[in-house]
């Protein structure tokens, strides 16, 4: 129990000064090739003409098999390394949570478009951006760019950090992995389109669930970080309390609403998605315009936030570990 706590905040310090390490082959990458492979296999047995309810069916099983080895097989390598010595399980399941999280990679990402737009590069800061969202980004302007730069650090945020941080320090390495399969099975299937609509069903509102919790967390947390990053705390709760569900997903919006109330300025709104304009919802207001500047503001608020949910889950299993073996 101690023992993956201190790796889990070994494996936090290595991901912030040395960033993701992408000369390694990542196990996520496992998943996903686990998951193209699953999909060809239950899309076959379900047949061209396979109904609604066998693709739902398909999906679910997917689900339940990639959650299964996730978890399994580094809990199986864990014990195996356990059984060489310690030291080596310890040494594994830090790198492990160095792997899992992403603040550094995230924070690096994002200074890339800001590096762009302060050079006034804007085709380079559209490809920059375009490399962490979802979104068509080539007809996007500056403040366009900004906007997205800032609403996927600020949304990812939850995803990329503070949510697999909460499972990391629940249950090590092991709990870190299942969230990760989880996320990575909503990004691939997760799709509300024809081919994933059914398909996809079980993996979207799997996510949806894992991630209920610490989004809203973190959605705290990051109050609470506003206020020591010198931005505006109580218009991040203002906004937070009135936006937070202005989003297709239950989830989504939670950090969106505190970094736009931090920062005093207006995001989302209607974006182009593979050529289609899909309307939303504007959350915050617009009391001045997005800046290059916010994407560095952004950065800061997600690592203070990430630090805040390191010690305080941190200091709650510790808390808890003292009263079981005193």
């Amino acid at each position: 129990m101690l023992t993956s706590l201190l790796a889990c905040v070994a494996g936090f310090v290595l991901d912030f000064f040395l960033g993701d390490p992408v000369w390694l082959y990542h196990p996520v990458r496992l998943i996903g090739k686990e998951l193209v492979f699953g999909e060809k296999i239950l899309r076959r047995i379900c047949g061209e003409k396979g109904g609604n309810r066998s693709l739902a069916a398909a999906g679910a099983l997917l689900w339940l098999v990639t959650a299964a080895l996730a978890l399994l097989i580094p809990l199986q390598i864990l014990a195996l390394a356990q059984q060489i010595h310690p030291a080596v399980r310890f040494l594994l399941e830090t790198f492990w949570c160095y792997q899992i999280l992403a603040a550094r990679s995230l924070v690096t990402e994002s200074r890339k478009v800001y590096d762009r737009l302060k050079e006034n590069d804007l085709p380079g800061a559209r490809r920059a951006v375009s490399m962490i969202v979802g979104r068509d980004t080539e007809n996007l302007t500056a403040e366009g760019v900004t906007r997205a730069a800032v609403e996927t650090v600020a949304e990812n945020t939850s995803d990329g950090v503070t949510a697999p941080l909460f499972f990391l320090i629940l249950g090590g390495a092991p709990l870190g992995f299942l969230y990760k399969a989880v996320n990575t099975m909503d990004s691939m299937l997760g799709y509300k389109n024809e081919k994933y609509l059914y398909f996809g069903r079980v993996p979207a509102k799997m996510d949806d669930l894992f991630n209920y919790i610490p989004a809203r967390i973190t959605a705290v947390l990051m109050t609470g970080a506003a206020f020591l990053t010198g931005l505006d705390g109580k218009n991040a709760w203002r906004i937070y309390l009135r936006d937070r569900r202005k989003h297709a997903s239950p989830n989504a919006a939670q950090t969106e609403a505190v970094c736009a109330g931090a920062l005093r300025v207006r995001l989302a709104g209607d974006a182009v998605y593979f050529g289609k304009v899909y309307r939303k919802e504007y959350i915050g207001d617009d009391i001045r315009p997005v800046e290059p500047e916010d994407i560095k503001r952004t950065g800061r608020l997600m690592y203070v936030t990430a630090l805040l949910t390191l010690l305080l889950f941190g200091a709650a299993k510790l808390a808890v570990w003292f009263l079981v073996c005193r």
